[in-house]
Protein backbone atom coordinates (compact mmCIF):
# COMPACT_ATOMS: atom_id res chain seq x y z
CA UNK A 1 0.00 0.00 0.00
CA UNK A 2 1.46 3.35 -0.98
CA UNK A 3 1.63 6.50 1.14
CA UNK A 4 -1.32 8.21 -0.57
CA UNK A 5 -3.58 5.21 0.09
CA UNK A 6 -2.48 5.06 3.74
CA UNK A 7 -3.14 8.79 4.22
CA UNK A 8 -6.51 8.40 2.51
CA UNK A 9 -7.45 5.53 4.81
CA UNK A 10 -6.23 7.50 7.85
CA UNK A 11 -8.30 10.55 6.88
CA UNK A 12 -11.37 8.40 6.18
CA UNK A 13 -11.07 6.64 9.54
CA UNK A 14 -10.52 9.97 11.31
CA UNK A 15 -13.71 11.37 9.77
CA UNK A 16 -15.61 8.25 10.81
CA UNK A 17 -14.12 8.42 14.31
CA UNK A 18 -15.03 12.11 14.57
CA UNK A 19 -18.60 11.42 13.46
CA UNK A 20 -18.94 8.60 16.01
CA UNK A 21 -17.24 10.73 18.66
CA UNK A 22 -19.77 13.50 18.12
CA UNK A 23 -22.33 11.16 19.69
CA UNK A 24 -20.10 10.99 22.75
CA UNK A 25 -19.63 14.77 22.64
CA UNK A 26 -23.38 15.44 22.45
CA UNK A 27 -24.23 13.00 25.20
CA UNK A 28 -21.26 14.21 27.25
CA UNK A 29 -22.55 17.76 26.89
CA UNK A 30 -25.88 16.66 28.30
CA UNK A 31 -24.33 14.56 31.06
CA UNK A 32 -21.90 17.36 31.92
CA UNK A 33 -24.87 19.47 32.93
CA UNK A 34 -25.15 17.50 36.17
CA UNK A 35 -22.57 18.22 38.85
CA UNK A 36 -19.45 16.19 38.10
CA UNK A 37 -15.97 16.47 39.55
CA UNK A 38 -12.96 16.64 37.23
CA UNK A 39 -11.93 13.14 38.34
CA UNK A 40 -15.35 11.83 37.26
CA UNK A 41 -15.08 13.64 33.93
CA UNK A 42 -11.66 12.06 33.36
CA UNK A 43 -12.92 8.55 34.13
CA UNK A 44 -16.08 9.01 32.03
CA UNK A 45 -14.04 10.11 29.00
CA UNK A 46 -11.55 7.30 29.49
CA UNK A 47 -14.33 4.72 29.81
CA UNK A 48 -16.07 6.02 26.69
CA UNK A 49 -12.75 5.86 24.84
CA UNK A 50 -12.25 2.24 25.92
CA UNK A 51 -15.79 1.34 24.87
CA UNK A 52 -15.20 3.04 21.51
CA UNK A 53 -12.21 0.75 21.10
CA UNK A 54 -13.66 -2.61 22.05
CA UNK A 55 -17.11 -2.15 20.51
CA UNK A 56 -15.82 -1.66 16.94
CA UNK A 57 -13.27 -4.41 17.55
CA UNK A 58 -16.09 -6.74 18.51
CA UNK A 59 -18.04 -5.52 15.49
CA UNK A 60 -15.08 -6.09 13.17
CA UNK A 61 -14.61 -9.63 14.46
CA UNK A 62 -18.28 -10.43 14.05
CA UNK A 63 -18.59 -8.36 10.85
CA UNK A 64 -17.88 -11.17 8.45
CA UNK A 65 -20.22 -13.54 10.25
CA UNK A 66 -23.40 -11.55 10.78
CA UNK A 67 -25.73 -9.51 8.63
CA UNK A 68 -26.20 -5.75 8.85
CA UNK A 69 -29.49 -6.35 10.67
CA UNK A 70 -27.57 -6.86 13.93
CA UNK A 71 -26.15 -3.35 13.60
CA UNK A 72 -29.69 -1.95 13.45
CA UNK A 73 -30.55 -3.78 16.67
CA UNK A 74 -27.49 -2.26 18.38
CA UNK A 75 -28.64 1.22 17.31
CA UNK A 76 -32.09 0.62 18.82
CA UNK A 77 -30.60 -0.62 22.09
CA UNK A 78 -28.38 2.48 22.27
CA UNK A 79 -31.36 4.73 21.58
CA UNK A 80 -33.38 3.03 24.30
CA UNK A 81 -30.57 3.45 26.82
CA UNK A 82 -30.26 7.15 25.99
CA UNK A 83 -34.04 7.57 26.39
CA UNK A 84 -33.81 5.94 29.82
CA UNK A 85 -30.92 8.18 30.89
CA UNK A 86 -32.61 11.32 29.55
CA UNK A 87 -35.95 10.60 31.21
CA UNK A 88 -34.23 9.78 34.48
CA UNK A 89 -32.30 13.08 34.41
CA UNK A 90 -35.43 15.10 33.61
CA UNK A 91 -37.44 13.43 36.37
CA UNK A 92 -34.66 13.84 38.94
CA UNK A 93 -34.28 17.53 38.04
CA UNK A 94 -37.77 18.13 39.47
CA UNK A 95 -36.96 16.32 42.73
CA UNK A 96 -35.14 17.92 45.62
CA UNK A 97 -33.03 14.85 46.40
CA UNK A 98 -29.91 13.78 44.56
CA UNK A 99 -31.13 10.18 44.21
CA UNK A 100 -30.75 9.06 40.60
CA UNK A 101 -31.60 5.77 38.94
CA UNK A 102 -28.57 6.02 36.67
CA UNK A 103 -25.47 8.09 37.37
CA UNK A 104 -22.18 8.12 35.46
CA UNK A 105 -20.55 6.12 38.27
CA UNK A 106 -20.07 2.35 38.51
CA UNK A 107 -22.76 0.44 36.62
CA UNK A 108 -24.32 3.73 35.46
CA UNK A 109 -21.03 4.65 33.79
CA UNK A 110 -21.07 1.27 32.04
CA UNK A 111 -24.63 1.94 30.76
CA UNK A 112 -23.66 5.47 29.70
CA UNK A 113 -20.54 4.36 27.83
CA UNK A 114 -22.37 1.44 26.23
CA UNK A 115 -25.18 3.67 25.00
CA UNK A 116 -22.81 6.04 23.17
CA UNK A 117 -20.59 3.30 21.75
CA UNK A 118 -23.16 0.93 20.28
CA UNK A 119 -23.08 2.82 17.00
CA UNK A 120 -19.34 2.16 16.77
CA UNK A 121 -20.17 -1.55 17.02
CA UNK A 122 -22.37 -1.16 13.94
CA UNK A 123 -19.60 0.67 12.09
CA UNK A 124 -17.18 -2.06 13.19
CA UNK A 125 -19.44 -4.65 11.54
CA UNK A 126 -19.15 -2.78 8.25
CA UNK A 127 -15.41 -2.22 8.61
CA UNK A 128 -14.94 -5.92 9.38
CA UNK A 129 -16.59 -6.79 6.10
CA UNK A 130 -14.52 -4.12 4.33
CA UNK A 131 -11.26 -5.39 5.84
CA UNK A 132 -9.99 -2.17 7.47
CA UNK A 133 -6.82 -2.14 9.56
CA UNK A 134 -7.98 -3.19 13.03
CA UNK A 135 -5.35 -1.43 15.15
CA UNK A 136 -5.74 1.89 13.34
CA UNK A 137 -9.55 1.71 13.61
CA UNK A 138 -9.73 0.96 17.33
CA UNK A 139 -7.05 3.48 18.30
CA UNK A 140 -8.59 6.22 16.17
CA UNK A 141 -12.12 5.57 17.44
CA UNK A 142 -10.99 5.35 21.06
CA UNK A 143 -8.78 8.44 21.17
CA UNK A 144 -11.14 10.70 19.21
CA UNK A 145 -14.23 9.70 21.22
CA UNK A 146 -12.34 10.09 24.51
CA UNK A 147 -11.22 13.62 23.62
CA UNK A 148 -14.66 14.62 22.32
CA UNK A 149 -16.29 13.19 25.47
CA UNK A 150 -14.00 15.27 27.66
CA UNK A 151 -14.73 18.40 25.61
CA UNK A 152 -18.49 17.79 25.86
CA UNK A 153 -18.38 17.04 29.58
CA UNK A 154 -16.23 20.09 30.35
CA UNK A 155 -18.38 22.35 28.21
CA UNK A 156 -21.50 20.96 29.89
CA UNK A 157 -19.92 21.56 33.29
CA UNK A 158 -19.24 25.19 32.34
CA UNK A 159 -22.77 25.71 31.04
CA UNK A 160 -24.17 24.03 34.17
CA UNK A 161 -22.87 26.87 36.31
CA UNK A 162 -24.70 29.38 34.08
CA UNK A 163 -28.02 27.51 34.00
CA UNK A 164 -28.18 26.47 37.64
CA UNK A 165 -31.09 24.20 38.53
CA UNK A 166 -32.37 24.01 34.94
CA UNK A 167 -29.17 22.44 33.67
CA UNK A 168 -30.05 18.86 34.59
CA UNK A 169 -33.43 19.08 32.83
CA UNK A 170 -31.68 20.51 29.76
CA UNK A 171 -29.08 17.72 29.87
CA UNK A 172 -31.82 15.11 30.15
CA UNK A 173 -33.61 16.70 27.21
CA UNK A 174 -30.45 16.47 25.12
CA UNK A 175 -30.05 12.77 25.95
CA UNK A 176 -33.75 12.16 25.33
CA UNK A 177 -33.63 13.89 21.95
CA UNK A 178 -30.53 11.96 20.95
CA UNK A 179 -32.22 8.67 21.94
CA UNK A 180 -35.28 9.57 19.86
CA UNK A 181 -32.98 10.42 16.93
CA UNK A 182 -31.38 6.97 17.14
CA UNK A 183 -34.74 5.21 17.40
CA UNK A 184 -36.47 7.21 14.68
CA UNK A 185 -33.91 8.28 12.07
CA UNK A 186 -35.15 10.82 9.55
Amino acid sequence: MDIAAMVGEFVTLFIMAFALGMDAFSVGLGMGLIKLRLKQIFSIGLTIGIFHMWMPLLGMVIGGLLSEQFGVIATYVGGGLLLLLGLQMIISSFKDSDDRIVTPIGFGLFIFALSVSLDSFSVGLSLGIYGAKTIMVILMFGVVSMILSWVGLLLGRKVQTWLGSYSEALGGSILLAFGVKLLFPI
